[in-house]
Formats: structure tokens, sequence, C-alpha cells
């Protein structure tokens, strides 16, 4: 990929004349372990041929990332150059100026390009502060060879009373097939994103208008306990410590006859490099709990920002260019096909036929669009955001409280302590919030 359709002739013809001057700028990336992100690291010797600007990549597990950028922003430290966050991050990152606002992308960007809802996400006062490298929301991948097997049709738009009756007829211990596999692994973006998306689906809430707490309310016990039933009777042995990787790689093994995931995981299920079941994957969207107006989808995007202590910011900000562009995209689709491109991120990607006919491109964007942060629940609520709040204080509140319904997963406890607990948890830290 030429860097000239990238940034622009002019901006290209100046980086390469400087390239000489440039061979000793280095930025440190830290990003998130997912599939996109590796292929991302596999095509960044082109990025520094064409520029000159070394890439060093220091790439963590979710919550490890999570953790040692906040610690990084937070402090000032400058250990990085850019860092992978998202749309929880972001806007409150740039309201307390620690973020390089993103206002100075070249034309040949196109940065109306970039799917509203992503855009809107990782703004603020209308200032982008994060460039996504990939959107998401939530979706069911399961297996249309096992749901043949049990006479049943997946809908488009599934119940959860139906995931359960699907579940129990494509589970097969003896086989080693696991009915469902779902995320259970602490952490606020974890497990925790999954048990609250699931909540929104059963009308629940984290905080009513009034910011007080809803873990003592009958809509998350009833959320809770199924599904920790739904888990303990048809999903895989110890899926208390099951984030996005570890379902991923049982799904890929054919030990899952449904997972309800991240949109991104699609390009990674059917692939038969990596895939055994590549060829019998079905996609529906996200379920909802019978006669509740809400689907337990989420919003997400892992994107690109500049903190504000890095002293290398003119590069950074090529780099973003890059790896962020419809060029980027066409680069991914030559080399590994459509299927395989970094999704979600961009309006002329869902106008481009040779992706749209991608089997699970569709499903992917009706999913984004059905999610609305504005509104994630059945009751109002004073927050923003589906999967957290959108409050500084939401992170390690939520954190904590998956912590404790792991604990009921694991056993440890029951469904009703752990909301006790989580109950208790919240309500503590939001009074010594000033709530």
């Amino acid at each position: 990929m030429s860097l000239k359709r990238v940034l622009g002739a002019s901006t290209a013809l100046t980086l390469i004349a400087g390239a000489s001057l440039a061979q000793d700028t280095t930025i440190t990336i830290a990003t998130v372990n997912n599939g996109d992100m590796i292929r991302m690291q596999g095509y960044t010797d082109q990025f520094t041929a064409e520029t000159g600007i070394g890439v060093e990549w220091v790439t963590l597990e979710e919550n490890v990332l999570r953790q040692r950028v906040t610690t990084d922003i937070t402090t000032n430290g400058g250990q990085f150059d850019i860092m992978t966050i998202g749309m929880y991050e972001t806007p409150i990152w740039g309201a307390n100026g620690w973020l390089v606002p993103l206002d100075g992308l070249s034309e040949d960007y196109d940065v109306d390009d970039i799917l509203p809802a992503m855009r809107d996400g990782l703004s603020h006062d209308g200032t982008l502060y994060a460039a996504p490298f990939y959107g998401e929301s939530s979706m069911v991948m399961y297996r249309t060879d096992l749901m043949e097997k049990a006479g049943l049709e997946m809908p488009h738009a599934p119940t959860w009373q139906f995931i359960r009756e699907a579940a129990a007829a494509m589970d097969d211990p003896d086989a080693g097939i696991n009915g469902i596999c779902l995320r259970g692994k602490p952490g606020w973006g974890e497990g925790g994103a999954f048990i609250t998306v699931t909540g929104n689906s059963f009308g629940a809430r984290w905080f009513d208008e009034d910011w007080t707490p809803q873990f003592d309310q009958p809509e998350w016990a009833e959320a809770l306990n199924f599904y920790v039933n739904l888990m303990n009777d048809y999903g895989p042995d110890g899926y208390e410590n099951n984030g996005f990787n570890e379902n991923l790689s049982l799904f890929q093994q054919g030990l899952c006859g449904m997972w309800i995931d991240a949109t991104v995981a699609a390009s990674f299920v059917t692939n038969p490099d990596d895939s055994e079941v590549a060829d019998s994957v079905g996609f529906a969207l996200a379920p909802n709990s019978e006669g509740v107006d809400r689907k337990a989808n989420w919003l997400w995007a892992w994107a690109l920002a500049i903190p504000a202590g890095t002293q290398q910011a003119d590069a950074a900000q090529t780099f973003i260019e890059w790896a962020t562009s419809t060029d980027y995209i066409e680069l991914v689709a030559e080399n590994e096909g459509w299927a395989n491109v970094p999704p979600g991120a961009r309006s002329s990607l869902y106008e481009n036929p040779d992706y749209i006919a991608v089997p699970f491109a569709q499903t992917t964007l009706d999913s984004i669009n059905a999610a609305d942060p504005t509104n994630p629940t059945v009751d109002p609520v004073p927050y923003v955001g589906i999967q957290f709040a959108a409050i500084p204080e939401f992170a390690g509140i939520a954190t904590e409280v998956s912590q404790e319904f792991a604990a009921a997963y694991a056993g440890q406890q029951t469904v009703e302590e752990a909301l006790e607990k989580a109950q208790a948890i919240t309500t503590e830290a939001m009074e010594a919030a000033g709530y």
C-alpha cells in the first residue's frame, strides 16, 4: 500500500523526503492481544519502510492493558505514544485533557466516513480523541450443523428462552460439546460487560435516575439466576475464567454449540485456517428476554489514541492515519480477503459489495445500528453507555462487582449473596464519590 494513498501526496512526499531524519523516531504502542491487533502488527514493517518511523509493541491481555494504560495516563507516565482504548475511556480522558485531539487529520483520511455511532462515542464536545481501528457490537454465533441436527432453526432475533432451548438440544457432554459458551471472567470489560448487557435484556439497570444502585431489584435477580443456571447446565467447566479469547478458542475447536460475543469474532470463527467449524457457522442478533424491548448487545470500538504526555505526537498521528485508513482495509483485503478486514468502523466498508457479501457483514451492521448508548435500558437511567456507565468511577466499581459475580459462577457463593455484595460495593463507592 502506497503512503501517498493513505496520507495524501503532499504529506507523503514531505515524510519520505525527511525519512532519513525520522530513522531515529520510534513510537511505542500499547494494544490488546486480539486477532485484528495482532494482524496489524504484521503489516507495520511496511509503515516503517515508507516513513522511517519505528514501532515497538506492548501487547497485553485485555484486563492488564486497561490497568497499564490507565495508570500511565493518570500519572502522565509517558510509557506509550499510542494507546488502544475504547468508548468508555476516550470521552472521559479527552475531557480531562489527557489525550491529544485528533483535529488535524488529513482531508484524504475522511473523518466523516467513520460510522456516526463510532465517531460520537470516541468524541468529547464534538472533538475526536481516538480513531477506531475496528468497531463492534455483539451477536449470536452458532453451529448450523448442530442446530439442524437438533431440529431447530435460529431466528434472526432470538429470545433468551430460545437460546436456552437450543443450548439444551445441542449440548453433548459425551462428545465434549457445550451447548453454549459465554464470558464469566472478572473485569468490567470482560465478564462484566457481558452480564451488564444480559441485565439490560431482562429489564435491569445499574442505577436509577437518582444514581441509586439497583442490584437489589428483581430484574437483576432474574438475569443473574438465568445466566448461572444456563451456564451451569450447558456451559463449559470453569466458565468463570473464560473471556473473549478463551471462548474463541473453544468455539474454533468445535466445542461450543453457540457463542454470544463481539461481532468482530465472526472473521475468526469462519477462517478455515484457524477454525475447525468455519464452514458451519451462522449468525443472529443478540437475544432479549421475552417481553423485554432491549437486546443483550453492546457498542464498542477498540481505538487508537495519543496520550498528552507523548513526545512523538506527530509520528503517532501518522501511524494512526495509516492504521485506521480505508487503504489499510484494502491492504488486508488484498492479502487476506475481505472477511478479515477490520470491521465496524467506516460507512464505506458497508457500501462495498465485496464486503457486504461476506456472510456476517449485514448482521454486524444491524447489531451496531441496534445499539443505543443514550437509551440502553428499559427504565430511564442517568448515564450513557450500554455495557458500561460513562462515569469515572465505573471501571473500579464494575471490576469489583464482576469478581463477586464470578465467585457465584464458581459456586463459592449464591446469586443472592453476590447481588447483596454488589449492592453494598456500588452504594459505598457512589456515596464516597458524592453521587
